[in-house]
């Protein structure tokens, strides 16, 4: 194990300090300072190697946690690799983007600051990929057996990433120009650079792996002539139907869904020319919905150089410690103050939208809001509580509603569950032979680990299918993937 005393005798934790502010919102870098290996490995030796590791199960990787960080606080970078990559394809994505539910959990938790987990996971790929320890593994031998993928996001790389370790031949298509799904233009580079998006790639392409970028599967390939192309699908689509808000000026120029706005801020920063942009400069900026992607809309608009920016959220705020009902070792629900939060803006909680308002020229001028009361059960706004905040963009982060089916459910009559995602049995495997579903596309929206997690799932099951048998890991025994969440 690390340090036997290492959790007394280091108390604190620590983390590498984010850049100041007015220096980092001038750039679309990563906010974080490079790391102190000193402080990283004091970390690592607070983990105490619990008997029964509760990380574990607030991970759904499986992620072998005391053993890296013991590896970590010895200085054995490279076994400490091998270990991460036992469980997680990608840890340079969950070590920049995982709200850390395995931090949560960690048993350390219960009367002192949490292992920092996530930091010491990210510095393990970090060092990997700087020394050159990540290398291509591809099959010893090709099975003859094709395998689709559709969706390049996190679910469909992991799905892609082990099939085609297991020899099989696969082709992930995506619809974007680039390849990457939300890695690429749902998450700005302050959260995470897209070089990290680019080396994995770069290594999944010697391996073996084919990529379609471009390619609109049921527009320009039919779901049912995919199908008939190879031996196995995997819907990995995500869920990205987003969440409308219709209320009266919804039609209004300048109110736009999140997703859009951060696509296209991605692709300006990528180099490419985007007309007609949604920006943010020069404008009173508010940010509909409290999560991770209101965060990123509000830290892409202080970089884009807005007057203001304020982020409504219909709910009441979060506690900053762990609410009663949601005990150790569950994931509660927290205050979070995120990169973006720090950077500026104002934060405001029960608050209801009524109406976003115009101006005489129709242009949008301001949004109606009330305060937030509970009827029923319900949230409704609160009469006579009603006033304006001036607005020039509105940015709508309220969340999906699930995949897209308009193609699918036709072409291939597959069945959509009442919540809207696609229909899957314990195995991934959807009532048309062959065609499997990983990720949100069928557990709804969720987390980037549970992404990945079911990637590998599905990679498993689909080479069950396809060769009666598997060694392909699994991470989530089935009573835990019958369902959708």
């Amino acid at each position: 194990m690390a340090d036997p005393k290492g959790f007394l005798k280091v108390t604190e934790r620590e983390l590498p300090k984010r850049r100041p502010v007015p220096v980092r919102i001038m750039d679309w870098k990563e906010v974080y300072e490079q790391g102190d290996p000193a402080q990283l490995r004091r970390q690592a030796g607070r983990c105490m190697d619990c008997g029964v590791p509760f990380c574990h199960q607030g991970c759904p990787l499986g992620n072998l946690i005391p053993e890296w960080n013991d590896l970590t606080w010895r200085g054995e970078g490279r076994a400490a690799i091998e270990r991460l990559h036992a469980t997680n394809n990608f840890p340079e994505f969950t070590g920049r983007l995982c709200p850390a539910p395995c931090e949560s959990a960690c048993v350390l938790g219960i009367n002192q600051p949490a292992v920092t987990i996530k930091q010491v996971e990210v510095s393990i790929i970090d060092q990997a990929f700087g020394n050159g320890w990540v290398q291509p593994q591809p099959p010893g031998r090709i099975t003859g057996k094709t395998v689709a993928v559709v969706g390049s996001g996190p679910a469909g790389l992991a799905a892609a990433q082990q099939l085609t370790r297991a020899g099989h031949t696969v082709a992930v298509y995506e619809r974007d120009d680039r390849i990457g799904g939300l890695l690429r233009y749902g998450i700005p580079d302050f959260k995470m650079e897209k070089r990290h998006l680019e080396q994995r790639l770069a290594q999944m392409t010697a391996e073996g792996t084919k990529f379609r970028a471009g390619v609109d599967i049921g527009t320009d390939i039919g779901w049912d002539e995919l199908r008939a192309r190879y031996d196995a699908v995997v819907v990995a689509t995500g869920a990205m139907v987003p969440r409308d808000l219709p209320i009266p000026g919804r039609d209004l120029p300048g109110v736009h869904y999140a997703m859009e706005y951060l696509v296209q801020s991605n692709k300006q920063v990528a180099g490419d020319q985007v007309f007609d942009q949604i920006t943010a400069e020069g404008k009173h900026v508010v940010v509909l919905g409290g999560g991770d992607t209101g965060a990123d809309c509000i830290g892409t608009a202080h970089r884009q150089g807005a007057l203001t920016v304020t982020n409504l959220a219909i709910g009441k705020q979060p506690s900053e410690t762990r609410p009663t009902g949601q005990p150790w070792p569950m994931h509660p629900t927290l205050f979070e103050v995120q990169s973006a939060h720090e950077e500026g803006g104002h934060r405001e909680y029960l608050v209801s939208t009524v109406e976003f308002l115009a101006n005489d020229a129709g242009e949008l001028r301001a949004v109606r809001v009330a305060e937030t009361e509970f009827v029923d059960g319900r949230r409704v706004p609160k009469s006579g509580t009603e006033r304006e905040i001036p607005a020039d963009l509105v940015l709508l982060a309220l969340g999906f509603t699930g995949p897209e089916t308009e193609t699918i459910e036709p072409q291939l009559g597959l069945e959509v569950t009442d919540r809207g995602n696609l229909a899957r049995d314990a195995q991934y495997a959807t009532e048309q032979p062959g065609v499997f579903i990983a990720g949100d596309a069928g557990r709804g929206q969720s987390l980037i680990v549970w992404a990945i997690a079911e990637g590998r799932a599905a990679a498993a099951a689909v080479d069950r299918y396809l060769e009666g048998d598997t060694r392909l890991p699994s991470p989530i025994p089935a009573t835990a993937r019958a369902f959708s969440v």
